[in-house]
């Protein structure tokens, strides 16, 4: 298992580019960056992060699930890049702080066969993420859930999966003291044009306790806009 000093980091995501058809072209993609492989991952226009295009970063073969080592390390390259930055950067130290333990794809029954990613992380809440209460702050939380399996999604299907987020919705179900290890369980919902969405569920891991849970947006920004 990956120390602090070497972590692993948990994903950022964002929205693609098409709804997930199922065929034998894409069937065999999709199995192919899945359980290993590089896949051929082509931008369909410019995007504002390319996962490709970032230096590699951590150490992705202690993550479980099976999405080859390949998407594994793009994920966490984009998020060291893009979610953690550098120590100036709000929320660095946490975002340090968190660690993938899997990364997992399937197609959906109850959704014709279209492809969901899932995530799970895991962060040891330490005094730096509380309220004046002694308890987890709800902006950390909010963080924390912003980091989603979105990334993994587009990789699968080869389109840039990377963006800002839109929209969250966070429910707050009960507190969370220091030394409290969390799983941050994120599941996507819908890929579309431009808007892709997730939901998330942050829970105790000692009391099985549910901390939080949400349901948001991403979307590709306009590249002129930034």
């Amino acid at each position: 298992m990956p120390t602090r000093s070497s972590p692993i980091y948990a994903s950022a995501a964002s929205p693609a580019y098409e709804s997930y058809t199922p065929s034998a072209s894409s069937s065999s993609s999709s199995e192919n960056i899945i359980y290993g492989g590089t896949s051929s991952y082509a931008q369909p226009r410019k995007a504002w992060v390319d996962p490709k295009s970032l230096a590699n970063c951590g150490d992705a073969s202690q993550i479980q699930g099976n999405v080859s080592t390949y998407v594994k390390q793009l994920i966490i390259n984009t998020f060291i890049a893009y979610g953690a930055g550098d120590e100036h950067c709000f929320g660095h130290s946490v975002a340090k702080a968190v660690k993938f333990v899997d990364i997992s794809a399937h197609g959906s029954h109850e959704k014709q066969g279209r492809m969901e990613a899932t995530t799970v992380a895991e962060i040891v809440v330490s005094k730096s993420m509380l309220n004046g209460a002694g308890m987890l702050h709800g902006g950390c939380v909010a963080f924390l859930i912003d980091n989603t399996p979105l990334v993994a999604l587009g990789l699968i299907q080869n389109v840039n999966g990377v963006g800002v987020t839109q929209s969250m919705n966070i429910m707050f179900h009960s507190p969370a003291p220091v030394g409290s290890c969390l799983r941050i369980i994120s599941t996507s919902v819908a890929m579309g044009a431009r808007i892709m969405s997730a939901r998330c569920e942050v829970i105790n891991k000692k009391t099985g306790s549910v901390v939080a849970s949400a349901y948001l947006n991403k979307m590709q920004p306009t590249i002129s806009k930034l």
